[in-house]
This record gives structure tokens, C-alpha cells and sequence, in this order.
């Protein structure tokens, strides 16, 4: 199998943006993964966004991670807000391109859960199907009238019980509140960042996939 990804460039909102491209050969589909706050120093090469990769990875998908606007080589600056999600909607065009007959599935990590829901609602209102989001230790207050989140996808939460950035109670508020069918998984003993429980995440997702 091919594991070793190509870096690319990908015109975007704001110029060009930075990427990480997995072309698995016979993939079964495509996966776009969205990576932490940039204002708290998150970048496509987190090591929870790399575990995620290798996940959809070893799960047969052909994968795309990539750097928001004013992050490493990507051109413009922080947004917070909308300018993220354009971004990762800009990538998740160009990946459709590559693969128009392939499913997609997004994957997001924190500042990364939001800007995944937000673009899966955004292509689900351009009807275009998500296959499956995914949201770890999500920022989903974040998510507005403005930047909803994906409705019609199946849905996958995966939220440390000791998380110290993302309130866990906020997230479980949200997952009550959604009124719809999914999936919440709980991490005991684990902080944001997985530390010394990456295997774990691995391996609750993979079998997900």
C-alpha cells in the first residue's frame, strides 16, 4: 500500500493553501481531514490530524489534510470564523475533482471539528452528499446560524472525558440537543490532545470507517 503523501498546493480563498495528498490506489473512498486552532498553533502535522490520516488511511481512503489561510506556507491570515471553512470548501472541490465518484468523509480535530461540520453543511446545501463526519473533541460552540453543521450525514463524536481545552459537558449538551440519530464515544481518562491514547483513537475509528 501507498503511505507516503505528496505535498501540494491548492488555490484557495486567500491564495494558495498547503496540503498533504494520499492518492491510495483502488481507495473505496476520500477523506479530508481538518486540523486545530491555527491561533494555538495547530497546523495540518498535529499528531492527533496524523493519527486521523493514517486511520482513513488504513481504512482504504485516499486522504487530503491541509493548512487554513496564514498557516505554514498557506497565503492570508487568520479568520477564526468563516474564512477556515472557505478554505477547507475550496479543498474539499478540489478533492472531489480527483475522485467525483468516490464518497467523502470529514474528519476534523478541536477548532478542526467545527470547520468539518460547517463545510459538510455547506455541501450538503450544494447537493453534495458528505459519506460521513467525524468530529474529535470538537469546538461546537463554534458552530452558528452563520456556520451550521452538516444535518443529513451520519455523524461520529469522539470526546475525551478529561478534555481541558473543549469543555466535555458542552459537547454532550450538543450531542443531546442535536435530535438526530448518531454516534457519541466517550474516552476515559484521556485530555485533548490524547496524549498516551492515540492507539485508542485509532482503533475506535478505524472499525467506524
Amino acid at each position: 500500500m501507498l503511505t507516503r503523501e505528496s505535498p501540494l498546493l491548492i488555490v484557495g480563498p486567500s491564495g494558495q493553501l498547503e496540503a498533504l495528498w494520499l492518492d491510495t490506489p483502488d481507495a473505496r473512498g476520500v477523506a479530508l481531514i481538518c486540523h486545530p486552532n491555527p491561533e494555538q498553533g495547530g497546523t495540518m502535522l498535529n499528531k492527533v490530524v496524523s493519527t486521523l490520516q493514517r486511520t482513513a488511511r488504513d481504512s482504504g481512503l485516499a486522504t487530503l489534510r491541509f493548512n487554513y489561510r496564514g498557516v505554514g506556507t498557506s497565503a492570508g491570515s487568520h479568520d477564526m470564523t468563516s474564512g477556515e471553512v472557505d478554505d477547507a470548501e475550496a479543498v474539499a472541490h478540489w478533492l472531489r475533482t480527483q475522485h467525483p465518484e468516490l464518497p467523502l468523509t470529514l474528519l476534523g480535530f478541536s477548532f478542526g471539528g467545527f470547520v468539518a461540520a460547517a463545510l459538510g453543511a455547506r455541501l450538503e446545501a450544494q447537493g453534495i452528499t458528505v459519506n460521513k463526519l467525524v468530529m474529535v473533541a470538537p469546538a461546537v460552540q463554534r458552530l452558528t446560524e452563520a456556520n451550521p453543521a452538516a444535518n443529513n450525514c451520519p455523524l461520529l463524536l469522539i470526546q475525551p472525558e478529561a478534555d481541558e481545552v473543549i469543555d466535555p459537558q458542552v459537547v454532550y449538551a450538543w450531542s443531546t440537543a442535536l435530535g438526530r440519530a448518531h454516534e457519541l464515544l466517550k474516552v476515559a481518562e484521556c485530555g485533548h490532545f490524547f496524549h498516551g491514547k492515540l492507539t485508542d483513537l485509532k482503533d475506535l475509528l478505524l472499525p467506524r470507517l
